[in-house]
């Protein structure tokens, strides 16, 4: 709604000229979500007698790889913004970050991780994965902030309208407020794997159940986006989160299928 929480203006130390400086609520979102997964997933760790700093470190590496990969998929998407701008690319402040790309590049990377340092691959994945739907519920708030990955245009009892020029989303236009239903729908999610955890039967099985839930969400978020056009299929009907979302579905339940045949083999 508002991107700048505060701005300081430029001042002189020592002969230096410091600033305008400025806070970005986009940037701050993003960091508050991933420093709370991050502390929360150490501790649980802790709780399944795994080393908790082994968690720390390997969340640095995820974030960077999390970063590029969704900012690259985002440019990918929407290549023609940059043609002319190429040095925009690298300006994330402004938004422009695209979960699912962040995802297939974390994937590769918590995998060397967990090898390079012996540690359980899916149960690892399991304790990350609450932490990983908790951070992206921050960092949808920050959107909402930013303006980025705005609603259609509707004239609901729930719309929101922007009103700050700073704001990447149109401005006095009633929208559908879907970075805050988005970000619900994390905090969902959640909880309810934290739940899932008491019933936990096998290693892999929250993480799957994480990729099963997100891709029924993003699906259905998708149908109420009203920014720029993220890649579309059979005539506009379809997004290339849409795309990704209907093959992760599959891969979740398939997943879920193999990971419980495996523990129903080793209890016979």
């Amino acid at each position: 709604m508002h991107p700048i929480l505060l701005e300081i203006p430029k001042f002189e130390i020592g002969g230096w000229i410091i600033g305008p400086l400025s806070v970005r609520m986009y940037g701050l979102m993003i960091g508050t979500g991933f420093l709370l997964g991050l502390f929360l997933a150490s501790r649980h760790a802790k709780r399944e007698g795994l080393d908790p700093d082994r968690f720390l470190d390997m969340g640095v590496y995820l974030l960077i790889a999390a970063i590029a990969g969704s900012r690259v998929l985002y440019v990918i998407t929407e290549f023609r913004e940059f043609a002319n701008k190429p040095l925009e690319m690298f300006a994330i402040w402004n938004g422009g970050l695209v979960f699912y790309g962040g995802l297939i590049a974390a994937v590769p990377m918590g995998l060397w991780y967990v090898r390079k340092y012996s540690l359980p691959a899916w149960n690892s994945a399991d304790i990350m994965a609450p932490y990983i739907a908790l951070g992206h519920g921050f960092g949808r708030m920050g959107c909402f902030f930013a303006g980025c990955c705005y609603g259609a245009a509707c004239n609901s009892p729930i719309s929101v309208t922007f009103t700050d020029p700073r704001s990447l989303a149109p401005l006095n236009v009633p929208l559908f407020p879907t970075q805050l239903v988005e970000a619900g729908g994390e905090f969902l999610i959640f909880g309810a794997l934290l739940i899932l955890w008491r019933y936990k039967k096998f290693d892999g099985q929250i993480f799957s159940a994480y990729l099963l839930f997100y891709s029924m969400l993003r699906f259905v978020i998708e149908f109420y986006r009203g920014d720029a056009i993220r890649g579309v299929y059979f005539n506009g009907m379809v997004s290339t989160s849409q795309v990704i979302a209907s093959g992760l579905f599959v891969v979740s339940l398939f997943m879920l299928w193999r990971f419980g045949q495996k523990k129903f083999r080793h209890e016979m």
